[in-house]
């Protein structure tokens, strides 16, 4: 009866061990496999492999080498090895790294060594970096109070609680006991991705190569190594505000035109996926370029555009205390912009999506030495639609504009313009000239000296080729009506 009942107790207090034993610690193994998708805005998905040996039952898992941006709402699992056997019940992000001060807040009220001394430290303060010394820390040595203590502190560990890199715990239920293969994906801030394209224009301006780079940045805080990668370009709606970093340069290196396109361009939904075929390492702290596009003779115009106004008639568009403003109007711009144009299509050498990006514009000199002759930032623009980059101002023509005649009508009023546009080039050009009607949606030009062609309700155009040396004047009248 004794020995039943000592069986008893000892089933009995085996089982409370069992129940309230603590789940073990399981490590992860290290990445097995990673790819990553970036997008445009400083945000990308990661999505990894892994295994984990897992017992049946509870068990802690710990994934090391996460990135310090990870948005941990983000994150799935699943175990490809049994999706049905393995459930995550919590999990933790561990981002507490080690930092002196907070390797000293452990210790405050607590003996450590200063140089050859025992004292406590009392209060913890921040080193400066030009001396050396202990700015408001507080510590006890000898009995005394000593005040910014150049001397050299030394802790006999490494407190709980703090780690080297960011990690995840997780406690698992498991009922597949063995070895599995897991995938894991999650967004991370501080891994981007931006367009960056050079031109070198040939020297009659009607030709050009373009070579497209994609630079990638990684502030993440791990790295990444044989990774598959895929570009998102597009605008993709986000509910955040952080993640906003981001580091472009420019290269010139040219590849040869019989190799492959080292990224093959798909359709995502209503955006843009660039895949790169081949695996690429993407350090911690690390800026790398890849070429995305190479074209070669794209076809391509200069084009001079004198905009009178500017930007200026924008500030009185549709104002109905400006309209019958006489003055307003008579400002007068002088300097002609000069452009570049080309088509992003297949005959041009191109016919690639194309993210937005700054383009950088170079120009052989007479001494066929590559000189930068301007640059400017396009939009995500499809394939066979045109380009058209500002590249400054021409240094030889010159443009004037002036109001010549205005007065008032009993419901509108009726304005003459006079533009003159003057070329000091020793070849013939042609000019583009703007103007805005600005003071109403409703008007009509009833005189004019020159063809025009309607843009939009707010845009007229002027084409006008001017002689070498030579002056071109444009007028007009417009009549604008208010009711």
């Amino acid at each position: 009866m004794k020995r039943s009942l000592w069986c008893v107790m000892l089933f009995v207090i085996f089982s409370c061990t069992n129940l309230f034993a603590q789940p073990k610690q399981i490590n992860a193994s290290d990445r097995t496999s990673v790819d990553l998708t970036i997008y445009n805005d400083n945000l990308s998905l990661i999505r990894e492999e892994r295994s984990i040996d897992l017992p049946k039952g509870l068990s802690h898992v710990v994934v090391p080498d996460i990135p310090a941006t990870i948005d941990g709402t983000s994150l799935h699992f699943t175990s490809l090895t049994d999706p049905l056997a393995v459930r995550v019940l919590e999990q933790n992000y561990e981002y507490d790294l080690v930092s002196r001060e907070k390797l000293l807040e452990r210790y405050v009220g607590k003996e450590i060594q200063f140089g050859g001394m025992t004292g406590k430290l009392l209060a913890v303060g921040s080193q400066s970096g030009f001396t050396g010394q202990n700015l408001g820390m507080v510590a006890e040595i000898n009995g005394k109070i000593e005040l910014n203590s150049s001397n050299q502190i030394t802790l006999p560990k490494l407190p709980e609680g703090l780690i080297l890199k960011p990690q995840l715990e997780w406690l698992v239920s498991n009922t597949h006991e063995g070895e599995h293969k897991t995938e894991i994906s999650y967004l991370a801030g501080q891994l981007s991705w931006s367009a960056n394209y050079v031109a070198l224009l040939d020297k009659s301006d009607s030709k050009l190569d373009l070579t497209g780079w994609v630079t990638l940045t990684n502030n993440s805080g791990t790295s990444f190594h044989d990774a598959g990668l895929k570009l998102v370009a597009g605008d993709v709606n986000l509910v955040r505000d952080q993640f906003n970093r981001g580091i472009a340069k420019s290269a010139g290196i040219q590849r040869m035109a019989d190799e492959a396109p080292q990224f093959k361009q798909t359709d995502l939904f209503e955006y843009k996926l660039y895949t790169l075929q081949r695996r690429t390492d993407l350090n911690t702290s690390e800026t790398k370029q890849i070429e995305l596009v190479n074209g070669r003779n794209v076809t391509a115009k200069k084009s001079f555009v004198y905009d009178g106004l500017a930007d200026q008639w924008r500030y009185w568009f549709n104002d109905y205390s400006s309209r019958n403003q006489s003055t307003f109007g008579q400002q007068s711009n002088a300097k002609v912009g000069v452009y570049v144009m080309f088509r992003n299509d297949e005959k041009s050498g191109l016919g690639i999506p194309l993210p937005k990006g700054k383009i950088r514009v170079y120009k052989q000199d007479q001494d066929g030495k590559e000189q930068f002759i301007g640059e400017d930032e396009i939009d995500h623009t499809p394939k066979d639609e045109e380009l058209r980059l500002y590249l400054g101002n021409a240094f030889d023509i010159v443009g004037e504009r002036a109001q010549s005649d205005f007065k008032q009508l009993p419901k509108g009023a009726e304005e003459t313009v006079r533009i003159k546009v003057r070329n000091h080039k020793t070849e013939p050009v042609e000019v583009q000239i703007y103007e805005h009607p600005w003071r109403s949606s409703q008007w009509e030009i009833i005189q004019n000296s020159s063809d025009f062609v309607k843009i939009d309700q707010s845009t007229i155009k002027f084409p006008v080729t001017i002689g070498k040396d030579e002056e071109k004047i444009v007028t007009y009248t417009i009549r604008y009506s208010w009711q």
